[in-house]
């Protein structure tokens, strides 16, 4: 099964709860970029103040500081796999990774799309409760995503790295959809 791993797909479409599925079952490293910025937030740190901002406004944390957290979760790996889920967004990140991870010698194995209506995501999202999920801020996290995030569909796709999942239904049986495309 390959084990490195990014998840890309639009906000709402599960990536952070089949992402953490997957690692949990597969002894891998879940590697979250809204995680690590939201546990900077909690902090209250310089980087976490600007973080918020930023993440208040529906909008992306610069990639230098993005980079910057992963690098250093990175480097910290002891072996097994990893998945990276939220990063990158842009293909300049996916530029700016590729050195990173040639440098590790762990490069992206397999790119996983988790693809879904945008009428189900905002349901979805809007369920979620979150202080941030509201219908605007999510209409917007959707237009920043097709702007920012949707060309590195096509960047990967030239790699022959990307395998698409239809991201409906219940969490096993999209969980179910992951794990045999991976195998």
């Amino acid at each position: 099964m390959k084990t490195r791993l990014l998840f890309l797909g639009p906000p709402g479409a599960g990536k952070g709860t089949q992402a953490a599925r997957l690692c949990e079952s597969h002894a891998m490293k879940h590697l979250s970029t809204g995680d690590l910025l939201r546990a900077e937030v909690a902090a209250g740190s310089q980087l976490g103040k600007e973080a918020e901002a930023v993440m208040n406004r529906g909008e992306l944390v610069s990639d230098a500081l993005v980079l910057a957290i992963v690098e250093s979760q990175m480097k910290a790996l002891t072996g097994g796999g990893w998945l990276l889920d939220g990063f990158p967004r842009t293909v300049p990140q996916a530029e700016a990774l590729e050195p990173l991870l040639a440098q590790l010698e762990q490069p992206i194995e397999a790119v996983v799309l988790l693809e879904l209506d945008d009428a189900v995501l905002i349901e979805r999202m809007l369920s979620r409760g979150r202080a941030d999920d509201n219908e605007a801020v999510i209409r917007n996290r959707l237009e920043v995503y097709r702007e920012k995030t949707a060309p590195l569909i096509s960047y990967y796709k030239a790699k022959g790295l990307l395998i698409s999942v239809p991201a409906e239904g219940s969490v096993e049986a999209i969980t179910e959809r992951i794990t045999a495309v991976l195998s």
